[in-house]
């Protein structure tokens, strides 16, 4: 993983912005384990009110329900830190907001909270569009609950600048 130091999220917000302003497009973001770490990190960048929207931040279950839409059932069958839910979490992002496109993290960010089939360290990633089909992908990060959340920031922000380069127009 490149440095995901904060002259690292500087530079990569600057990056996210100049993407979005070229392709004439808005973000949002529905956060849970980072807890609008990504929202605060493109936010830091002056003039962001042109390329970005909203952020959600929903920890609960509850409020990823009430907030983005995310169906009990879903959250019942696969749990919160699944590709199922953040899909879930990204097109409701993307629904109640008025961004073009929209990320979504969900993770085991730990100490605690780990189990066998997901590992403290688990995070879960969707990116939405109107212009593209909802992807997933799910990483497994190491170090302490701040690495955990930093590493996924930095790769949500990346993967986010991949999608819109090789979305169609």
């Amino acid at each position: 993983m490149p440095n995901s130091g904060e002259n690292s999220f500087e530079r990569l917000s600057q990056d996210v912005g100049r993407v979005l302003l070229a392709n004439g497009l808005t973000l949002a973001t529905a956060e849970s384990c980072t807890g609008g770490w990504v929202a605060q990190v493109v936010t830091e960048t002056s003039g962001s009110s042109q390329w970005f929207d909203r952020g959600f931040v929903t920890y609960t279950n509850q409020a990823k329900q009430e907030m983005l839409g995310v169906p009990l059932e879903t959250l019942q069958r696969h749990g919160a830190v699944s590709e199922q839910t953040v899909q879930a979490m990204a097109e409701g992002a993307l629904k109640n907001s008025r961004a073009q496109i929209t990320l979504a993290i969900s993770g085991i960010a730990g100490p605690t909270g780990g189990t066998a089939d997901k590992p403290v360290g688990m995070v879960c990633f969707a990116w939405a569009s109107a212009n593209f089909p909802t992807h997933t992908a799910t990483e497994y990060f190491h170090g302490d609950r701040t690495a955990v959340r930093r590493q996924a920031v930095h790769y949500a922000l990346h993967c986010l600048i991949d999608s819109i380069a090789t979305s169609p127009s």
